[in-house]
This record gives structure tokens, sequence and C-alpha cells, in this order.
């Protein structure tokens, strides 16, 4: 028997997921950057901060997006000087990733919109609640 709409799993995620969505667009606006963009810059961020300077394909798998977009991607933010392609000294072929003095400092403040903006999205549940179904959710169990 077919569940109804309010009892779907799939169709409340995909509705949660949608309003979550426009909330980080929203956070997101000001600063000039797209959801998929933040997400890389702030990987790419983090990484450095690591002392990793990864190439496209190392910054895809962190991300968890297509090798493609990321490369389409990191070149928007090669353009607005948020990071910038270094040649591999190990590898004239390749390109290491570094986040410039402007996306070093606008990463943190993206991290902290984004922040904000997931703490009132999850604030009807608790923070260890959302985190562990979440995490089943994008790592189930073999």
């Amino acid at each position: 028997m077919a569940l109804s709409p309010g009892e779907s799993p799939g169709l409340l995620l995909w509705h949660a997921t949608l309003r979550w969505q426009r909330d980080i667009a929203t956070a997101l606006s000001p600063l000039d950057l797209t959801h998929v963009q933040f997400v890389l810059l702030a990987c790419t961020w983090w990484l450095n901060s690591q002392g990793e300077h990864p190439n496209q394909l190392a910054l895809a798998r962190q991300a968890g997006t297509d090798v493609k977009m990321t490369s389409q991607v990191v070149r928007t933010l090669e353009h607005k000087g948020l990071v910038a392609r270094e040649v591999d000294p190990a590898d004239s072929r390749a390109r290491r990733l570094r986040v410039t003095d402007s996306g070093a400092e606008l990463a943190p403040r993206a991290i902290a919109a984004v922040e904000l903006a997931d703490a009132r999205f999850f604030e009807p549940v608790p923070l260890a609640d959302a985190v562990s179904l979440l995490g089943r959710l994008a790592h189930p169990a073999p």
C-alpha cells in the first residue's frame, strides 16, 4: 500500500532538502558564492590549513563532487580571485590548489554564514540526533 505524502520519507527528505538549499543560498548570496562554490572553497581552505595543496581530483574526493564539475567551479573560483591553480613541482601536468588571500578572508566568513543557517535549520532536532541520522544516511554500513 502506498504511503501518504506526509508519511513518505523520500518526499519529506526532498522537501527538507529544498528548504535547506534555499536557506544556504540565501546565506551565501551576500558573499557572491553559490553553494557548490562555497563547498569547494571551504574544502580547499581547510585542506590548505592542514598543510595540503590538493589537485582537483583530491578536492573532488574531499567534497564528494564530480571531477569535471569541480574543474569548472574551480575555474570560476580562480576567475573570482579566490583560488589559484599552481604547477605541481613533482608533475608539471598537474595543478595544485591554493586559496588566495581574498579566498582565505572569505572562506571563514562563508563558513560562519553557513553554520548559522545550519543551526537555524536544524534547531528543531537535537544536534547529536541530526548528525547521527545524517551520518548513517550519508555513509550506510555495507
